[in-house]
């Protein structure tokens, strides 16, 4: 599955915590998977990063219904607002889940980072 969309500004707390994310605005049209954690790879002017993408619901972070696409580009950093993102979704890594701090979200967000990492290996040696 492939979605495309522009980046947008979020509300920058994974920044707070050493793992930012890109916030894609999806255009429309593109059909979203269900909502989970996903292995990904983010192409930004032809450059792909392996990325850990969250599609859906933020329950850790606030009680809003509105889903959105936020991915965690692995040893990027640097401003992608506005730039269009084209993202590959490989697999997924589990389903959303509610963590009771940040702390707790970060810790689940570097061991999502390892699996991404096993998964994008089988991907690229396939």
């Amino acid at each position: 599955m492939i979605l495309t969309g522009s980046v947008a500004h979020g509300k920058a707390l994974g920044r707070t915590v050493g793992m930012p994310t890109a916030n894609l605005r999806v255009d429309e049209g593109c059909e979203l998977p269900e909502a989970g954690v996903y292995a990904t790879i983010s192409e930004i002017d032809g450059r792909e990063r392996l990325s850990v993408t969250n599609i859906g619901a933020r329950p850790s972070v606030d009680d809003s219904p509105v889903w959105t696409v936020e991915s965690h580009l692995i040893g990027f950093s640097g401003d992608l607002y506005g730039q269009r993102m084209k993202l590959i979704v490989l697999e997924k890594i589990r389903p959303q889940m509610r963590f009771s701090s940040l702390d707790e979200v970060k810790k689940q967000v570097e061991a999502d980072v390892i699996r991404a990492g096993e998964i994008y290996k089988t991907y690229r040696n396939s």
